[in-house]
């Protein structure tokens, strides 16, 4: 009976550990969440798997018990379990630090500086608003109207304040979720892997218009970044993503009929 119950605890153990292997992230953020949580379910699922067995051994050994009897005392197995617990917490707290340390997971308070081993390729400020996000890039005097890009493989680091309200930038796909103060910047470093156009949103309650507070959020290859820059320097509310067509007349036009609500931080 334990024989078999041990075999299937094994193959059922393989069986969760395949099919809980993360597909290729899109992000270092993405990659290093995936990585833990990975890693806490190769600890979980043995232990999980392994605690049941012994319920269900118990419940079948001992049903037909009518004098029961304490368990004796048994000093080496009470050492033995504490020692594996403390090791098995040891490992998760360990792999857990390994990765909120990094500063691509922990958000930077606007008083610290960037780490020094990371210097970003590109500098975005980010200001949330009742109900949109604005894209500061100020090296190429460009603002966005609910529009990010992002360069591939290259860091970029975001600073996000809020203009009134809590609001909180997550976008899923890349990993981010920061949430944004009044009067505080917060900074985000990430770094996108892979191609493509993912969706941002508020996920703090900020209104009647909370819904519609979305981003576009475009990953292209740095030369193309640098292009879309280039295209639109010195513009206002730019709505076109990448590879669209060169100009904004949806944006030139918002231009000059109001001001960009962004100033940016002192």
């Amino acid at each position: 009976m334990i024989r078999w119950s041990v075999l299937a605890a094994g193959a059922l153990v393989a069986l969760g550990v395949a099919t809980v292997s993360p597909v290729a992230a899109q992000s270092v953020n993405r990659n290093l969440i995936d990585q833990l949580n990975l890693q806490l379910i190769y600890v979980a699922l043995p232990l999980t798997l392994f605690v049941e067995v012994i319920l269900v051994y118990a419940v079948i050994r001992f049903r037909n018990n009518d004098d029961p009897e304490p368990t004796a005392e048994n000093p080496t197995l009470e050492v033995t379990w504490t020692v594996a617990t403390a090791i098995v917490l040891v490992f998760v707290g360990w792999s857990a630090y390994n990765v909120l340390a990094s500063p691509y997971i922990s958000p930077t308070p606007e008083v610290e500086a960037a780490p020094p081993d990371v210097e970003p390729d590109a500098e975005i400020d980010v200001l949330a608003y009742q109900w949109g996000w604005q894209f500061d890039y100020a090296a190429a005097n460009v603002t966005t109207q609910n529009l990010l890009v992002l360069p591939r493989d290259e860091d970029a680091r975001l600073r996000l304040r809020s203009d009134e309200v809590l609001h909180s930038l997550y976008v899923p796909e890349l990993g981010l979720k920061q949430d944004v103060f009044p009067g505080q910047n917060t900074t985000i470093l990430t770094r996108a892997l892979e191609n493509g156009r993912y969706r941002g949103y508020c996920t703090e309650f900020c209104g009647d218009g909370h819904a519609r507070m979305r981003a576009q959020v475009y990953v292209v290859d740095p030369e193309t970044y640098r292009q879309w820059l280039a295209a639109h320097e010195d513009e206002r509310l730019v709505t076109a993503p990448p590879n669209a067509s060169v100009g904004n007349a949806t944006g030139a036009a918002n231009a000059t009929a109001a001001t960009s609500r962004f100033s940016s931080p002192a």
